[in-house]
């Protein structure tokens, strides 16, 4: 496995280090990317010590071998670092399909192009397939044209990757997404948590009315009058 070093090219993360370097003499490349020359093994190991860094042999099949002074415990741990960070980072290319007939009508074609839509704002890409049938086939400029129409429409999500080709009965073409795949899904995160945001503060909004209308009822409501003793009552039966 290889990793990318400061000075461009390309390092096995499998070299040999300092004593195990087993050769006469090395061309030495310093700590910022100087040229020392070529020197032997054991002033290139001292100039290392003296450094307190590592003597690692960074180019074997050059003749002499090319060494260079780094932190090589550093070095190990930021290429890690940033493998990971290129996986985390790596989004699988899925490609969609989409079917049309040359004669589609504007309803079909404008469901079908909504659907490509949403494909390219997804970050995927699109292969667009034109099925002919009988007597369509010797007609291979009504699929192009076809092509060429919802190319034009979704000329703002995508780019025609591959042009429109004839293969048998079916005319292919392949549009990719102006946007990464994974801007596409941090833009969807995005608007999601956006949406959500939004949904919270309207039930937080409608909650508080609901509590300011019961207060208000209550300030306003009539209180009820206490009732009066019948007159008609005898006292007996009131004691």
């Amino acid at each position: 496995m290889a990793s990318l070093t400061t000075t461009g090219g390309f390092i096995s993360t499998e070299l040999r280090v300092n004593d195990r370097i087993r050769v006469p003499e090395v061309r030495l490349v310093g700590p910022g990317g100087e040229q020392v020359g070529i020197v032997r093994i054991e002033d290139a190991l001292r100039l290392a010590a003296e450094a307190d860094l590592d003597l690692v042999e960074v180019a074997p099949t050059a003749r002499p071998p090319v060494c260079r002074l780094m932190d090589y415990g550093k070095f190990k741990y930021e290429a890690a670092q940033k493998a990971r960070e290129s996986r985390r980072n790596q989004t699988n290319t899925v490609i969609k399909e989409m079917k049309l007939r040359p004669k589609i009508d504007q309803h079909d074609y404008d469901t079908k192009k909504g659907h490509v839509v949403r494909f390219l704002r997804a970050g995927d890409k699109v292969k667009i397939t034109i099925m002919f049938r009988g007597r369509e086939q010797h007609r291979p400029e009504l699929g192009y044209r076809l092509l060429q129409k919802l190319a034009e429409d979704v000329e703002d999500l995508g780019i025609v990757e591959a042009h429109p080709r004839q293969d048998g009965r079916n005319m292919t073409m392949v549009i990719a997404p102006l946007k990464k795949k994974s801007e596409a899904q941090a833009e969807v995160k995005a608007e999601k948590a956006r949406s959500t945001a939004e949904k919270a503060a309207e039930r937080e909004a409608e909650a508080e009315a609901e509590k300011a209308h019961r207060e208000e009822q209550k300030k306003t409501a009539t209180p009820k009058k206490p009732r009066r003793r019948s007159e008609n009552l005898d006292p007996d039966m009131e004691a």
